[in-house]
């Protein structure tokens, strides 16, 4: 397992690129746009220069994980000799079908093929390919470099073979690893849509602040980062994708809060945007209007 191809040059796309060239690995970052291969870039390249910087890691493994990196905006020259391929694309099932069928055409018969998914099913996008066995979804979590956990979420037809190389990966990326039989969701999507819906919820009704529901979580339950600032980390487009998905799968206690809905409709999407339950323009807190 020596090249990992990773398509899709976003937040997640970038932060496991950044986190495999780092673990050794050879990596093709693709994306379809040249302006955000050009982003992902300078963000892997600031990250490396950061950690560097800080002591994290050294000059040596600086310039190696630069080495270890290209970036191509055509998919067949991506994974045409790919080891693994992960796939980073928007959470759209049809997008995230139609790029393994051309995924699976164009890479080796060895290959893995592995979806960053966060909700949506492992099954039925491997169905769209000739090699369902060797398809898994690898769930990383935001931001890639400093997250410990990778979900792995076996399909049907995944192979014990599949699920031991990914771990494998994994713990060679630094990252431990939890084994999750397919149900829409899977373990932490489930329950951090739940938690952030409610939290939405809540902030609508005039409960209290994004600041205080935040401060109370992490202070009250020990939770690491408030669930609306998640929800602004992540991208308020992201996780309304998320809840639609769930809320058609699983049910009414998905239905996505009227706020995040409102809020996605006026490009209010979190961090990417300089805007969502807090202004990041202004680095004030913000308000529900």
């Amino acid at each position: 397992m020596n090249h990992i191809a990773v398509i899709g040059g976003g937040t997640m796309g970038r932060g496991i690129a950044y986190t495999a060239a780092l673990a050794g690995f050879e990596v093709t970052l693709q994306d379809i746009s040249e302006e955000a291969l050009g982003r992902a870039r300078e963000y892997i390249e600031s990250l490396l220069e950061e950690s560097k910087g800080k002591g994290y890691i050294s000059l040596e493994q600086r310039d190696e994980a630069n080495k270890n990196l290209s970036y191509t905006t055509q998919l067949k020259e991506a994974v045409f000799e790919s080891d693994l391929v992960i796939e980073a694309a928007l959470e759209i099932m049809d997008l995230k079908i139609n790029l393994f069928k051309e995924i699976d055409e164009w890479a080796p018969v060895r290959t893995i093929l592995a979806t960053n998914t966060s909700t949506m099913s492992p099954t039925e996008i491997a169905a769209s390919t000739k090699r369902a066995d060797q398809c898994v979804a690898m769930h990383f979590f935001n931001p890639v470099h400093r997250m410990p956990l990778v979900e792995i979420i076996r399909g049907l037809d995944t192979s014990d073979d599949t699920v031991e190389v990914v771990k494998q990966v994994a713990k060679k990326m630094g990252k431990e690893t939890v084994e999750v039989n397919e149900f829409p969701g899977f373990v932490t999507s489930r329950m951090n849509c739940l938690i952030g819906n409610e939290a939405m919820n809540m902030l609508m009704e005039g409960v209290a602040t994004a600041e205080d529901i935040d401060k109370a979580l992490k202070l009250g339950l020990n939770h690491p980062m408030g669930p609306l600032e998640l929800a602004d980390l992540v991208g308020l487009d992201s996780r309304l994708r998320n809840m639609e998905y769930l809320y058609h799968q699983l049910g009414e206690k998905y239905r996505p809060s009227p706020i995040l809905v409102k809020y996605v409709k006026a490009k209010r999407l979190g961090r990417k945007s300089g805007r969502g339950f807090y202004d990041y323009i202004t680095e004030s807190k913000g308000k529900v209007k």
